[in-house]
């Protein structure tokens, strides 16, 4: 029997999961992510947790078919990493340098949106498909794509980051990349409460939305199912953006199925429908369509695509 290890980095905490070859999650735990702005603080970090987890299996480090890594950033073809800007670390091969920590064991890093992507198709709502694309609607929106089984993670490890896709030349707002008009300031979860605040800012129309503090997308959503004329055009004009630009990645890479992640997907069949009618009225040439489907590997999609990716 093999085992792996995937991990999942990330700016609060770093998710751990053993995994057996055939998918099974064995164990899974999490400690305070701690850079201390160095690389080697992460290394050792996680190579001292992975062995401290391993010894209480009852395994050995050489029993391992390897760690799989998912990072929030791109990732280059040979694991160089030139930024984690939220973790403050900068110039990391992971590929290259972790092994040193954990005995020369396999390392492979990955794109913490294309490990997810990688989980869901492997153990999630993709599971019935080789060719899927995750949309991950979180603070950020997050686009993972899998074409024949394998990840279209591009030259620079940019494939993918479809949040960054021009929507709205116009748009005088900039996002966090430094672009304007980018899909994530529309369809993520931040940009979700943006649209409706905009709404509610240019209109007298009466919601239950008008006079709070603070809107999320949460809200917006609820608002909507319950029939708020304004959350239902905000949560419709949002996701008309994202409709939109999955037809953009159907008419590139044609993936069988996207499934819809994030915090986001909590809206449930609401929002699986309104995605579906949206996508579908963008797409004239294609007969079937992609189906969309919810994810439901939470988040642990990331630990388990970051396994898949030691086991394919």
């Amino acid at each position: 029997m093999r085992y792996c290890i995937g991990v999942d980095v990330g700016g609060t905490t770093i998710k751990f999961g053993l995994f057996c070859e055939d998918g099974k999650l064995v164990k899974k735990w999490e400690i305070p992510t701690q850079t201390e702005g160095k690389k080697e603080k992460l290394y050792s970090d996680m190579a001292a947790s992975i062995r401290e987890a391993v010894q209480a299996e009852g395994l050995t480090l050489e029993k391992l078919a390897g760690v799989g890594v998912g990072i929030p950033g791109p990732v280059r073809k040979n694991g160089y990493i030139e930024a984690l800007v939220n973790l403050g670390v900068y110039g990391l091969n992971i590929n290259e340098e972790l092994p040193s920590y954990l005995d020369g064991t396999t390392v492979r890093a990955v794109n913490d949106a294309n490990a997810a992507a990688l989980g869901e198709m492997w153990q999630g709502g993709g599971k019935d498909f080789d060719s899927v694309a995750l949309l991950t609607l979180g603070t950020g929106l997050g686009c993972g794509i899998i074409e024949s089984g394998r990840l279209v993670d591009g030259s620079f490890g940019m494939g993918g980051e479809l949040g960054h896709i021009i929507m709205e030349p116009g748009e005088e707002e900039a996002c966090n990349c430094g672009g304007h008009g980018c899909l994530e300031q529309y369809a993520s979860a931040t940009g979700i409460a943006r649209v409706a605040e905009r709404m509610l800012a240019s209109s007298n129309m009466d919601s239950v939305l008008r006079g709070r503090e603070k809107i999320t997308a949460k809200d917006v959503f609820d608002a909507a199912r319950a029939g708020d004329p304004l959350a239902e055009q905000a949560a419709d004009k949002s996701m008309d953006y994202l409709g939109r630009a999955m037809s953009y990645v159907s008419h590139i890479t044609d993936p069988a199925c996207f499934v819809i992640g994030g915090g986001v997907s909590r809206a449930g069949e609401y929002l699986r429908q309104l995605v579906q009618r949206k996508y579908a009225s963008y797409i004239h040439i294609q007969e079937p369509q992609a189906q969309i489907r919810l994810a439901t590997l939470g988040n642990d999609a990331g630990i388990y695509g970051a396994a898949r990716l030691i086991l394919e």
